[in-house]
């Protein structure tokens, strides 16, 4: 057992280090963001912190890309089943992401919206853009705001850009905002 995971197994035996414990493991999945205490979005975690997603408390992981991603776990779905908790799948095209795509992710979320949802792809683009869209969307949160979180994690290129607008302009919402820089970059 390394060092760090030491570290942690200590802290989850003092009373109230637990909750501390779990946060500071959370922290260390890729990308790792959280825009509410019921909703955060992340790149591919490890087993062990899908136990510790556990053990703060989540209660559904939804996975939008393929179980042949690089550094997907391959028996993730049975692994969170038996962690306790729900699990959903929606394979997105890295390249080729639909608005069918992100609406069945938001129907998912929609049926059990109080769920505390992790909600990951492998590096947190995907799911980044869809947690923009889905905040913007179901949680009143301004275009500028959730940019402003996805921007942390990374820049959409062309093709999120104009999945992130069309999505948007489903709903008659602008995606110009003060502060929103939508300049694309090619390398991403």
């Amino acid at each position: 057992m390394s060092i760090k995971a030491k570290f942690f197994v200590i802290l989850a035996l003092i009373p109230g280090m637990g909750a501390l414990a779990s946060a500071a493991e959370l922290n260390e999945i890729r990308n790792y963001i959280e825009y509410s205490p019921i909703f955060s979005s992340a790149g591919q975690p490890t087993r062990e912190q899908l136990e510790a997603v556990k053990s703060a408390g989540f209660e559904r992981v939804v996975y939008i890309a393929f179980s042949n991603s690089r550094d997907a776990i391959a028996d993730e779905d049975a692994f969170v089943k038996e962690l306790g908790m729900d699990y959903i799948q929606i394979p997105v095209i890295w390249d080729a992401p639909t608005k069918s795509d992100f609406y069945a992710f938001a129907g998912a979320m929609q049926r059990e919206p109080e769920r505390k949802t992790l909600l990951h792809c492998a590096a947190n683009f995907r799911a980044s853009a869809f947690s923009l869209l889905y905040r913007v969307l179901y949680g009143d949160v301004s275009v500028a705001d959730a940019k402003a979180d996805m921007n942390t994690i990374w820049t959409p290129n062309e093709t999120w850009k104009n999945l992130i607008f069309a999505v948007l302009e489903d709903h008659d919402i602008s995606a110009d905002c003060d502060g929103c820089d939508w300049t694309t970059r090619a390398d991403e």
